[in-house]
């Protein structure tokens, strides 16, 4: 008896358990800075950024201005159900400034750039090697603010990137820089 139960138990906690990382594999991104012109804002992607406030500029399977992220092995990448994989970086030398981008399939990584080292931290906020980003007023007039892993201008704020879990992820391919 004790092992049918204990089977049974264990069998049921597996299950949780699966069920528990499936919840927690996809996620879009919102900022987290009380009291600032991004504060809620969610994250896009376009032309091999991310960004707040911003027009997504992608070919999605539905309706969605909110880019969907997933993370392996300390990578993170754009979440595409058939299309071939977006996967981010951060260049944080001189010159990168804390850029974050994204390439598509086998582009090389750009020149300095990291593509390990995100992860997800105990409050639920996305990070890059420990640390939150930055976001930079563009000065475009929609208001839109492009997202950094360091901080290299004055006006740039702050913020959590705060992981709000989805099950049902929308794919899509970002498009590029031209």
């Amino acid at each position: 008896m004790f092992t049918k139960t204990a089977v049974a138990f264990l069998a049921a906690a597996g299950a949780a358990n699966a069920a528990a990382v499936a919840t927690d594999k996809y996620f879009g991104g919102v900022a987290i800075h009380s009291g600032s012109a991004i504060q809620n804002a969610g994250v896009s992607a376009s032309k091999n950024s991310l960004w707040l406030a911003h027009a997504q500029d992608a070919s999605c399977d539905a309706e969605s201005n909110f880019a969907t992220f997933y993370l392996a092995d300390g990578a993170a990448y754009l979440y595409a159900a058939s299309a071939t994989p977006q996967q981010l970086y951060v260049d944080r030398s001189g010159m990168g400034r804390g850029k974050i981008g994204y390439t598509t399939g086998a582009e090389p990584t750009p020149k300095n750039a990291e593509r390990t080292g995100f992860a997800v931290d105990d409050q639920g906020h996305l990070t890059f090697d420990g640390s939150s980003f930055y976001a930079c007023p563009t000065g475009q007039a929609d208001g839109s603010y492009s997202i950094w892993q360091q901080k290299f201008a004055d006006d740039c704020i702050a913020f959590a990137f705060r992981a709000q879990y989805t099950d049902a992820p929308v794919g899509c391919l970002y498009s590029q820089s031209s």
